[in-house]
């Protein structure tokens, strides 16, 4: 007996001392989190030395990606993503409902309005489009869905900032800081409190020419933006809707999103 309670002791005694980092988790981690931003695909030797860590410590993390279908291997051995994490995001039951309630909102927007519109979250440092529909028109433009645009370059994702409440806000651009280890625009304050005052974003893109982009945010069970609806407005021979027409429907469309999920307009 003396001898059982003192090895249940030692068993016991040091909880805080275990560890509970996982490298082979991380290294598994940092190889799809690479992939993510080489829209080409990376080699064995580009991965492990981007990584710095050696080949063989990559090898096994490959193998494995590659056996369960995160990534894929090219004809010259060139590793890329494949679209599992989006499909598993998509069948996640909070962004399937989501989806789910949208779209039909959306078909109808871009009828209306005869503009293609996208749905966006913020995702890390970066906007991640969630549901797109095209406008029902042989002329357009479009965001490809599934495709990410760096937070700071999205009207989406200015949107959504502006929204959220201030803990989440924070967390979030904590989050973009760490990834990008970038710091944040020195006017991003100002322009956050202006898209808030008005409740939503209008103005040129910030990555395409003569595109308007109009994004209204959609908002949880607690008064935060979840996400944002958008419309990238060009102007063209197939559409009679003027960039006033958009910002109604796209107000209306976002209203009844958000209702549908079960989310409440913030006070104003």
């Amino acid at each position: 007996m003396p001898n059982l309670k003192s090895s249940r002791r030692s068993s016991t005694a040091s909880p805080e001392k275990k560890t509970y980092a996982t490298p082979a988790l991380e290294k598994g981690l940092d190889v799809l989190e690479l992939l993510t931003r080489q829209s080409g695909g990376l080699t064995k030797s580009e991965i492990s030395r981007q990584l710095d860590r050696t080949v063989s410590e990559i090898f096994r993390m490959l193998l494995t990606l590659e056996s369960r279908g995160y990534i894929a291997r090219s004809s010259d051995d060139r590793y890329s993503l494949t679209l599992k994490m989006f499909k598993l995001v998509q069948e996640h039951p909070p962004t399937e409902r989501l989806i789910t309630e949208a779209l039909p909102v959306m078909h109808a927007v871009a009828h209306q309005t005869r503009q293609s519109c996208h749905l966006g979250i913020i995702e890390g440092s970066e906007v991640v489009i969630l549901a797109q529909v095209n406008p029902p028109t042989s002329i357009g433009f479009y965001v490809k869905l599934g495709s990410t645009i760096e937070l700071m370059e999205a009207s989406t994702g200015y949107v959504i900032l502006a929204h959220q409440n201030e803990g989440h806000r924070e967390r979030t651009l904590a989050e973009w800081k760490r990834q990008t280890g970038r710091e944040l625009p020195p006017d991003l304050s100002r322009h956050l409190a202006r898209i808030q005052r008005q409740g939503y974003e209008e103005g040129p893109s910030y990555k395409v020419r003569g595109i308007v982009n109009i994004s209204y945010p959609i908002f949880d069970e607690r008064g935060s933006a979840l996400c944002a609806l958008t419309i990238p407005y060009i102007q063209h021979y197939e559409t009679a809707a003027t960039v006033g027409n958009v910002r109604d429907a796209l107000r209306e469309a976002a209203h009844e999103i958000t209702a549908a999920i079960g989310g409440r307009m913030p006070r104003t």
